[in-house]
């Protein structure tokens, strides 16, 4: 398999159509972009020719939405030859897709769907995500989905899911800090039960986006701006997981990109803040560790 390198890319946006001739022509302040694999899954034409100069100026990763990791129909071997295609094209600092199903039958319904979470669904999509990772030759980042049901068979909670397939499979985590924050609102769980029972090594990237509030419950629409609550709880998770690669995501109603650089920037110096005080802490905790010692 592939090694990858795992360090901190910074914060950066999602490569959208809207904003290809700005980001050629301005190259904003970004530190990455994210595309979705499958808009890049075509020999030529101008998403590729536009993807050909942004991955000479920065950063790349690829986040995918079709791999379906926890339908009961076969992989897709011939979608996962594309995918490996793209991938050594691109040469991204990772691979990512979601926790999830997305059809069945043949059939793909074009949403992400939320898994039983119990052993036996554990160990068929961990052994999927082997499989996946050993034809792509590199590892993947799988992230947690939002939802609005609950599975009578599920015998453990989200996070505990999440936490064991990322060990049994071997594969990282794509943390969505909105997605947790909407599933929490949603199923009345407590999302800093969630975040702790995240091993902090399986972490390699966070995703922040908005949501509609509809009363009752949340979607996630990614049409709006970051939720204040959401904010907060993303200052929480880089508390306890560090200095973690930052993606704003902005499907629908996008905004100017001037708007997502400064969101951005946000997350940048929210992620410098925390971490940087969460160093020095340790710094300070370590040299009076070692004083006292010395003084022994």
């Amino acid at each position: 398999m592939k090694r990858t390198d795992f360090s901190y890319l910074g914060c950066g946006i999602g490569l959208r159509r809207q904003h290809y001739a700005e980001v050629i022509e301005q190259r904003p302040a970004v530190d990455w972009f994210e595309i979705i694999s499958e808009n890049f899954m075509v020999e030529g034409g101008r998403p590729r020719a536009v993807l050909d100069v942004v991955r000479e100026r920065y950063p790349l990763v690829m986040h995918g939405v079709a791999m379906s990791l926890g339908s009961a129909d076969p992989l897709n071997r011939s979608y996962l030859r594309e995918l490996g295609a793209l991938a050594r094209a691109v040469e991204p600092a990772w691979i990512s897709d979601h926790l999830c199903w997305t059809g069945v039958g043949g059939r793909n319904l074009h949403d992400l769907l939320p898994l039983p979470f119990n052993d036996s669904t554990l160990d068929y999509v961990a052994r999927r995500i082997r499989i996946v990772q050993d034809i792509l030759e590199r590892p993947l980042l799988i992230e947690n989905v939002s939802s609005y049901l609950t599975y009578r068979e599920s015998t453990m909670p989200e996070w505990e899911f999440l936490a064991r397939v990322a060990e049994a499979a071997d594969c990282r985590i794509l943390l969505d800090i909105n997605n947790l924050y909407v599933n929490a609102f949603n199923h009345r769980f407590d999302a800093d039960a969630y975040i702790a029972a995240i091993p902090v090594e399986r972490v390699a990237q966070f995703h922040l986006a908005g949501h509609s509030n509809r009363g009752t419950h949340l979607l996630d629409t990614h049409d709006h701006p970051i939720a204040d609550e959401v904010w907060a709880l993303y200052q929480r998770a880089a508390r306890r997981f560090g200095r973690v690669s930052t993606l704003i995501e902005w499907d629908d109603n996008i905004p100017a990109l001037e708007e997502l650089v400064k969101t951005a920037d946000r997350a940048r110096q929210i992620n410098e803040k925390i971490v940087g005080a969460t160093d020095s802490r340790s710094a300070s905790a370590g040299a009076s560790h070692r004083s006292a010692t010395a003084a022994a």
